[in-house]
């Protein structure tokens, strides 16, 4: 089976902006961070704004998309509500996505009090209304991922709703890679043939939640992973390993 020779590996800077946040001031430095990773070796940085700010906030989406700008071939990549309205001195996900026009945004299903992403799109119900605003940001020159779930028939309309990419939601994956059994063994089975058939119609593919230094290496046996987008466990690795090393051990298996 055909598989990448390379999987980009895009740094979630989120909880490092969390453990800012958990005092006055600005320390740690979340664009100072981001630097750091892009200079270990990352492809990209990915920021994940929401409303209650409770981890990055809209001038860390503002100052990181200078800093990439600075770099030639790092992409910025902002996930989140594409529904989240303006809060406070929040001004909306889309504003924010249109006023930066990163490289790609990731468009996830996500409630304003939900504590993390647990699921992908159900494009029965949501598509048609997503589909005018994936061509809106198109045209702004922003590539399009929407967070998904590897069932064959929703990739297939988030296809035909036009997004350029999807990002399988790895959640699962990460849970049932610590007992091998014949679910997992099935479960891994439903993320490869996802693969295959995006593949098959020329649609992109990420992949995120939960992957880290154990179980990444196996999850890229799914052919042609473009790319991943870590955050959490490479920052608990950090906090052992040094940010640099862990931000290389990430890489070098994203290149195997």
């Amino acid at each position: 089976m055909k598989t990448t020779s390379k999987t980009a590996l895009s740094v979630n800077l989120n909880k490092i902006a969390l453990i800012r946040n958990s005092r006055a001031g600005n320390y740690p430095n979340v664009v100072a961070h981001g630097e750091t990773c892009i200079k270990a070796g990352a492809d990209g940085l990915t920021v994940h704004p929401r409303p209650d700010q409770r981890h990055i906030r809209p001038h860390d989406v503002y100052e990181l998309s200078e800093l990439v700008s600075g770099y030639s071939g790092i992409e910025f990549n902002i996930e989140g509500n594409p529904y989240a309205d303006s809060l406070g001195d929040f001004p909306g996900f889309i504003k924010l996505v249109k006023d930066v026009r990163p490289h790609q945004c990731t468009l996830v299903p996500d409630s304003n009090d939900q504590l993390t992403s647990d699921h992908g799109f159900d494009l029965k119900i949501a598509g048609e209304k997503l589909r005018p605003l994936i061509s809106d940001l198109q045209d702004l020159g922003v590539r399009v991922s929407l967070f998904m779930d590897p069932n064959i028939e929703q990739i297939s309309l988030a296809k035909a709703i036009g997004a350029d990419r999807i990002e399988l939601y790895t959640g699962p994956y990460a849970e049932h890679f610590k007992q091998p059994d014949d679910y997992f063994h099935n479960l891994f089975e439903a993320y490869r043939s996802a693969a295959i058939h995006a593949q098959a119609i020329g649609i992109g593919l990420n992949a995120g939640h939960d992957l880290n230094l154990d179980n990444l290496a196996h999850f890229r046996q799914v052919p042609e992973l473009l790319e991943v987008s870590i955050g959490h466990a490479l920052t608990v690795d950090a906090i052992a390993m040094g940010l640099v090393p862990a931000v290389q051990a990430y890489k070098k298996i994203c290149d195997e």
